[in-house]
């Protein structure tokens, strides 16, 4: 049987603003044969051609390199006919390269593309869910509660930049959404914290997918696991980025911790 590449060089069908401040990109073409299609939620890895660089010396680089520019995203979702993957950006301006990739791809333009992984979350088991999530994370969040049984109950919390960055998901009923408007991220938020304390968090099994900035998840974890006592091995909460550090700068700082 054929190895499946470690990496693809992958091609821009299609970029739209799907909000004032989140661009989707879909990939599509013969280069998606062979990824899962069970992956919605599971990160992948984008590696980023320079500015002006061709198809050809980037396709060599991707193959001997040295290692592109490579930023973690969210598979948002996967279709087989027509084969194509949506993954989605927050866009803050030029001030991160993947950002400004995305922010001006257009069809034909060209990334490499890494994994992805499974989902975060694979089983569903609990009597409540408790997702929570800013605008980065928004794609692992709607993969998880659009994957979840129709019967599932608990509470999703998003923290957006502006009202019109609300999206609609195709959640359980019994999921009640809340939308937290935070125009700068660049200061720390305690909007998703202060509202999840206010919560009244039922018995039984609590199961969560949280993540977004490293100081809301890290507060959010003592919280629920410290103070609540809800079983870490019930939990997914996962710092993707930080306050003043680049992504690769802040995988440094979590591998030390």
């Amino acid at each position: 049987m054929e190895k499946r590449p470690s990496r693809r060089l992958l091609t821009v069908e299609r970029a739209q603003y799907i909000t004032p401040n989140m661009v989707r990109i879909t990939f599509a073409g013969d280069e998606l044969a062979g990824i899962p299609t069970d992956r919605a939620g599971g990160n992948c890895k984008i590696l980023l051609p320079a500015e002006g660089q061709s198809r050809l010396d980037f396709a060599e680089q991707l193959e001997n390199g040295p290692k592109p520019v490579t930023r973690t995203y969210t598979v948002r979702s996967f279709r087989e006919d027509p084969l194509e993957m949506d993954i989605d950006f927050v866009a803050h301006g030029d001030t991160g390269p993947a950002a400004r990739w995305a922010t001006r791809a257009k069809p034909g333009d060209f990334c490499g593309f890494a994994g992805p992984s499974m989902p975060k979350l694979t089983e569903f088991y609990a009597d409540y869910y408790l997702i929570a999530a800013d605008m980065t994370a928004l794609p692992v969040a709607c993969a998880a509660l659009e994957a979840m049984p129709d019967d599932a109950k608990g509470v999703a919390v998003f923290e957006i930049l502006s009202e019109a960055d609300k999206q609609t998901i195709q959640a359980p009923k019994g999921i009640e959404i809340h939308w937290l408007i935070s125009p700068d991220p660049h200061q720390a938020s305690p909007l998703q914290e202060n509202f999840i304390r206010g919560l009244d968090l039922p018995l039984g099994t609590i199961q969560t997918c949280i993540a977004g900035e490293s100081s809301v998840t890290r507060a959010l974890r003592v919280y629920l696991i410290n103070e609540k006592q809800v079983p870490k091995e019930n939990t997914y909460i996962s710092g993707y980025w930080k306050i003043g550090l680049i992504e690769d700068e802040h995988q440094i700082e979590k591998r030390n911790e």
